[in-house]
């Protein structure tokens, strides 16, 4: 009995040192064309509207590229403060990059749309708004990770302007 605990007990030490020689086949990345989706960065900014004088603050994600990796999907929220009611506007915007995430400064344009309220929004029949909107901007690298971001939103068919400045995760590096 004792030679069959010593026996399943060495069986099982080869075992688990054979296992852990074992080296997994090398992944091939897939074509970077095509629709991805996924998280793959967020930001985060502060401005102003130009129009009211509001502090504007906000948050966007990259969730994937449409068709090609330099165009982008990207949905982002605001709410602007003090100087009025507060507004709240969530949108959907797709930006196209001119340069790719490697260079210093990326720059890019798109556009999308809103979907925009204020305190009160319910009191307002015409609450909320349905936006069109146009979104230019550049990244200016920081770290390997962040970059600087200067952002134009023109809102509601340019009857809103704002400017942001912040700070956005770098993807693919």
């Amino acid at each position: 009995m004792r030679s069959v605990g010593t026996t399943l007990a060495a069986l099982t030490i080869v075992t688990s040192l054979a296992a852990q020689e074992f080296h997994p086949p090398p992944v091939r990345r897939g074509s970077e064309r095509g629709t991805r989706l996924g998280l793959f960065g967020f930001g985060v900014r502060g401005g102003v509207d130009l129009g009211s004088t509001q502090l504007a603050l906000g948050a966007t994600l990259d969730v994937g590229n449409l068709v090609i990796p330099r165009l982008r999907l990207r949905p982002s929220a605001e709410i602007g403060v003090f100087h009025g009611a507060n507004t709240y506007v969530g949108s959907f915007e797709a930006a196209y990059r001119f340069t790719g995430d490697e260079q210093a400064a990326t720059t890019y344009m798109g556009g999308g749309f809103s979907l925009a309220g204020h305190d009160g929004c319910g009191a307002d029949p015409d609450c909320p708004n349905l936006w069109v909107n146009v979104v230019a901007g550049v990244e200016l690298h920081y770290r390997s990770t962040f970059n600087w971001l200067l952002e134009y939103h023109g809102m509601d068919l340019f009857r809103r302007n704002r400017i942001f400045v912040g700070l956005t995760t770098r993807r693919g590096n």
